[in-house]
């Protein structure tokens, strides 16, 4: 693992961005070794004209790039340049010596991506506004502080409403000085951290209108990475800039976007068919903000991200510092909380944050203190098993099979998550929260909710048994149309959610004809309500789920953090009583997994609910249970039914705690430490493999830690040690070497979109499937007519015929990208 090696691999990445290395086939613009006034550099890219545009500095694999960060600046200042790209061949940092801090790279940018950057960031023009408050406010109704129903403070609060005019709070608006400040600093990334309900939107509306009118930004691309987000946000922005800015969500608009000044998309849209760099130049959009940036900014998607050349804003409402309490040496990569500590950590870094601070931060407990948000209130509600599920023994399932002999088997709550489902249970939760639940403060009927369920079956058992329980207990009151399940496998679902909020879900209550409140009490969803949702009347939360992401935990709950008043859903104001106090100032977090101990070790819960030990006996309900196998229990607990029990891919923990325990080894054990530090892999594996592997003390194998680390394909000792030592943080599963294989296929023959998808299954079936390699190998078509991958291959033209296989076998290494369980 010498500098030579990561070379290597910096030379190709080179080659795959379009540079011509000395030896290549036309106009070489790489120069090798270069002497300057401070030494040698180990690669200078040049420009169109022949001059020096970028230096590289290259590392050996375990050092990291940025030790050589100042002497690749004093190389840089020496040939007068001012990008330089930092690489120790597995890890890349470009750097723009006049714009701020190295951040990570995937690939290297393009010569035409640098000659467009190099033209592109140009000193800002003179500031000629004040940003203040009003700064939107002034593009939905210019001089508006001038009309006479403004000017009259009686009037004054009717006719923000009537016109919906949107002033900035004073943090929203530190927000936009921060990105200010920065920008004079000479930065072009800034992440902003503000917890849900703080407003991200309007204060990306803000900084959308500031990059527009002042630092030259012609065109805006917002990325979402959730379908329903785009209209969202396509009609959140239209309602405060159409006066002066048009905004078109990307697909539907696909030829003539380049009329809007702002571009609605979701990062899938352009990572399909590799069309962001098939559609859009480098240069198309001058802002790109990524909206929840640290879950929509995959190894993937930042390619689209760092592709456009323009400033960079992220927005997160889950900070760096979430994850306490988390042992993340004992954890594993296929660990929800490590993967998710990885993608918040590399957000950082893609934003130039490596000290842990972002450009901006509003956090949940500023919000609360500041009175624009409010917390829960934690109904902590487990029963008997399900409290079992949550420790660190499971819960013991003891039953019989069909032979009548008697077993016994442990199951999770990572079990439950997946497969587990029982009546009784369900019926605890739904008797739970609805015995519990807060009120709207007018009607007194239950308050609108939402419920969290583990897959959409489930979702629709809740939905039902909430709705036979209402009819109990709110006789004549509601038709089957108490709780709605609302998950993305129902029609019209996405409706439903703008109808939940608009309180007309399934028309208007009949408690009160001037009152706005929907008939329709609970939204029984999976997934589809976490992230931006805004429906600020929500005053209860039900979690039936075990939940493992922070980021998912904190939506979840953002949902309900927001203020309401109440007294705003009269459509008769004489009709308001006046002994109600109308202020939403809590809301109800059901919990019956515990959640919020898990994410919050030191949250003191404000009641304890207390379940029976049996559950009562309502009527059932009208669905059939699938016809499924499974264990089923008849013990007179709440969980009485499991639909089917699997242990994990990634194993049981007994399974993951080997990788821990030789790591551990591996890491005390001097000799391997010291051949490491030498960078002689080639000892280190044949070491490893004669005083560590297959032992009797613990019969490690590279298969059983291959299995620990849940990897589906081969693990090659090199890696493995890499790994152990810190090296690479992350060893990519099979689809993801699939998927970064492929697109440098893709970059190389360029196939033609009406074949993409076509080239990408027979790329896939060739790589992974002996019998079609073999097929095409020893051009046995006829055998094709049986092959599941044949009719896709008949559909590819002669040319990717023979030139995907010839690349593969050229280029990729099979063994590497086999299938393995």
């Amino acid at each position: 693992m010498s500098e030579a090696n990561a070379r290597i691999i910096i030379d190709k990445l080179l080659r795959e961005s379009d540079w011509v290395l000395p030896g290549d086939d036309g106009v070489v613009n790489v120069e090798t070794e270069v002497q300057n006034e401070a030494g040698f550099a180990d690669y200078v890219l040049k420009d169109s004209s022949n001059f020096p545009l970028c230096i590289i500095e290259a590392k050996k694999e375990l050092i990291s790039p940025l030790a050589g960060k100042e002497q690749a600046r004093r190389y840089a200042e020496s040939l007068h340049c001012r990008f330089v790209i930092l690489s120790n061949g597995v890890s890349h940092y470009f750097w723009d010596i006049e714009q701020g801090s190295p951040t990570v790279i995937d690939v290297f940018p393009s010569p035409e991506q640098f000659e467009l950057r190099k033209s592109h960031f140009n000193p800002p023009r003179q500031e000629v506004e004040e940003i203040g408050i009003d700064y939107i406010a002034q593009t939905q109704v210019p001089k508006f502080e001038q009309h006479p129903d403004y000017l009259d403070e009686g009037k004054r609060g009717a006719f923000l409403r009537k016109n919906k005019l949107r002033l900035l709070r004073d943090y929203q608006l530190e927000a936009v000085k921060a990105v200010q400040s920065s920008i004079a600093k000479g930065k072009d990334r800034f992440l902003l951290e503000m917890a849900t309900g703080t407003g991200k939107t309007l204060t990306s509306s803000a900084m959308i209108k500031m990059f527009l009118r002042l630092y030259k930004v012609k065109r805006v691309l917002f990325l979402v990475d959730r379908l329903e987000l785009e209209a969202q946000a396509q009609k959140e922005f239209d309602e405060v800039l159409k006066n002066d800015f048009r905004t078109v969500v990307w697909k539907e608009n696909r030829s003539d976007w380049t009329k809007a000044e702002i571009v609605v998309s979701t990062v899938q849209s352009f990572v399909s068919h590799n069309k962001y760099r098939k559609v859009f130049r480098p240069n198309h959009f001058d802002l790109v903000i990524s909206d929840e940036a640290h879950r929509s900014l995959g190894a993937r998607s930042r390619k689209v991200f760092e592709y456009f050349i323009g400033f960079k804003l992220g927005l997160t409402a889950t900070p760096k510092d979430y994850l306490k309490s988390v042992d993340v040496e004992g954890l594993t990569s296929s660990d929800p909380r490590q993967l998710e500590k990885r993608m918040i950590l590399d957000t950082y870094t893609t934003f130039g944050c490596d000290s842990g601070e972002p450009t901006f931060r509003y956090s949940l407990e500023k919000g609360v203190t500041d009175g624009f948000l409010i917390n829960p209130k934690v109904m902590d509600a487990r029963t008997k098993i399900t409290t079992e599920l949550l420790s660190e023994q499971g819960y013991v399932f003891q039953g019989t099979d069909d032979d009548g002999t008697d077993y016994e088997q442990t199951v999770t709550q990572k079990d439950f998550e997946k497969k587990f489902f029982s009546h009784n249970t369900n019926v605890i939760f739904c008797e739970t929260f609805l015995k519990h639940a807060m009120r709207d403060p007018y009607t007194g009927e239950i308050g609108k909710t939402l419920v969290f369920c583990v897959s959409q079956n489930h979702a629709m058992k809740i939905a039902q048994i909430l709705n036979v329980l209402a009819d109990k207990m709110f006789p004549n009151q509601y038709n089957s149309d108490f709780a709605v399940q609302v998950t993305s496998g129902v029609q019209d679902s996405q409706r439903m959610t703008i109808d939940f909020r608009n309180n007309t879900l399934n028309g208007r209550s009949k408690t009160n004809p001037h009152y706005m409140a929907s008939k329709t009490r609970v939204c029984v969803t999976v997934g589809m309500m976490t992230t931006g949702y805004d429906c600020t009347d929500i005053l209860n939360l039900c979690m039936m789920r075990p939940i493992y992401s922070p980021g998912e935990f904190i939506q979840m709950k953002g949902r309900g953090t927001r203020k309401w008043d109440f007294s705003q859903a009269w459509m008769t104001q004489s009709e308001i009583p006046d002994h109600i106090e109308p202020e939403k100032k809590q809301f109800l977090l059901f919990d019956f997994f515990g959640n919020y101990d898990f994410f919050e070790k030191d949250f003191d819960y404000d009641e304890v609910l207390t379940l029976p030990a049996r559950p009562s006996e309502p009527d059932e309900p009208t669905v059939d249970p699938p016809n499924i196998d499974g264990l089923v229990s008849t013990a007179p607990d709440p969980l009485a039914e499991l639909r089917e029990i699997l242990i994990p891919y990634q194993g049981m923990k007994i399974d993951r705690e080997l990788y821990r325990s030789f790591k551990k080894q591996v890491v005390d054990d001097s000799v391997i430490r010291e051949l490491v530090k030498q960078q002689n892999f080639d000892r280190a594996e044949t070491y490893l493999k004669d005083k560590v592997l297959d032992k009797p003390t613990e019969y490690f194998t590279i298969e059983k830690i291959r299995k620990s680390l849940g990897l589906d394909r081969p693990l090659t000792v090199p890696e493995l040690l890499l790994h152990v030592f810190g090296h690479i943080g992350h060893i990519p599963s099979q689809r993801e070497c699939l998927e970064e294989e492929f697109d440098k296929l893709d970059k190389a023959i360029k196939p033609d979109d009406s074949v993409y998808s076509s080239a990408k299954k027979v790329f896939e079936a060739y790589v992974v499937d002996g019998q079609f390699r073999y097929i095409i190998d020893n051009k046995k078509f006829a055998e094709l007519s049986f092959h599941t991958s044949g009719d896709t291959f008949k559909e590819l033209p002669p040319e990717l015929q023979e030139g995907i296989p010839s690349y593969i076998r050229q280029n990729v290494d099979l063994e590497r990208l086999q299938s393995v369980r």
